[in-house]
């Protein structure tokens, strides 16, 4: 198995290192896992695309200093702040009409396991309006973690993210961006791994979760551009 630490030096790069994933897991039936710490932006989902006010959803993004990108998987928008962790678990197919809630199930059992592992007892589900709803979400005095999952021909990508801290300033941001969109959001339903008690090093909170991720299966560490997995200081 791949593991890929860091991050690229752009938002575009930094997304073509994930389709690299996905294209080499459908054309060599290797498995990947990458946790990392995403730069700093607003990304909307494809649901989000097709909305009346989706350009002025996008200038509220980018005022509130959150680069809006469209992403190709997922539901709603989803806010990181430099803070947040994204994971994506990458696994070759044999057939792609079979599987998918099995792997829903395994990936997020595991970042659940993860959670845990960090002191945040997290259960399965989500408050009522919460960013990007969905079935495989985790909750802890908040919504935590949601989960998504694109499948194409003999791959699958199962990817999701955290968030570890900075619970009001994602809330702050998705509030405007969500009435936008016209779509229903709570503020208070956003959580946090640091608000739930739990360990808020972003850091180690990537670690956690990729080692549940590839558990016992060994795997071949590579480290993503030059760039380092940190927000620069202002």
């Amino acid at each position: 198995m791949r593991v890929l630490r860091g991050r690229a030096a752009g938002r575009d790069a930094d997304r073509d290192v994930v389709a690299a994933m996905l294209e080499r897991a459908a054309e060599t039936g290797e498995a990947s896992v990458r946790v990392w710490r995403p730069h700093r932006q607003l990304a909307f989902g494809r649901r989000d695309s097709r909305a009346d006010d989706y350009e002025v959803a996008k200038k509220v993004a980018d005022a509130c200093d959150f680069p809006p990108v469209e992403r190709s998987v997922g539901g709603r928008a989803v806010a990181y702040t430099g803070n947040t962790v994204a994971f994506a678990n990458v696994v070759p197919l044999a057939d792609m009409r079979v599987g998918m809630d099995d792997r829903y199930e395994e990936t997020t059992r595991a970042v659940q396991r993860a959670l845990w592992r960090l002191g945040v007892p997290a259960s399965r589900g989500e408050p009522e309006a919460s960013f990007c709803p969905g079935d495989y979400s985790l909750q802890r005095d908040g919504k935590l973690v949601g989960v998504a999952q694109r499948v194409r021909k003999n791959a699958a990508l199962v990817s999701g993210v955290v968030v570890v801290r900075d619970r009001e300033e994602i809330a702050g941001v998705l509030d405007p961006v969500y009435a936008a969109l016209d779509v229903p959001f709570d503020p208070d339903s956003v959580g946090s791994v640091a608000g739930a008690g739990g360990d808020g090093d972003p850091e180690r909170v990537a670690r956690t979760i990729e080692d549940l991720l590839v558990g016992d299966r060994p795997a071949e560490v590579e480290h993503v551009g030059d760039a380092p997995d940190v927000e620069p200081a202002d």
